[in-house]
């Protein structure tokens, strides 16, 4: 599913127009963006926890060449499925 596809089916869903349904996804995906730049976690209960990991630098190599090369550290987003959305899954 693209994002045309989630707008439409939040909007079907909802009873919203599809311009009203794509504020609120845009307002939720930047809403999360800021809090998770901020460092901190947004936690939808049923749904899943969006955090930040910490990834320590490592040594990696070039594919092409072979050549070792340092990869340095970064923080990156993660997510965590909830129990819900886990069994619906399943």
């Amino acid at each position: 599913m693209n994002k045309t596809e989630l707008v439409s089916a939040i909007a079907e869903e909802a009873g919203l127009t599809k311009a009203d349904a794509a504020k609120a996804l845009e307002a939720t995906v930047s809403t999360v963006t800021k809090a998770l730049s901020s460092g901190d976690s947004v936690a939808i209960i049923g749904f899943g926890t969006f955090k930040v990991g910490e990834r320590s630098a490592r040594t990696g190599r070039n594919p092409q060449t072979g050549a070792e090369m340092q990869i340095p550290a970064a923080r990156v987003p993660k997510f965590s499925a909830g129990k819900a959305l886990k069994e619906a899954v399943n």
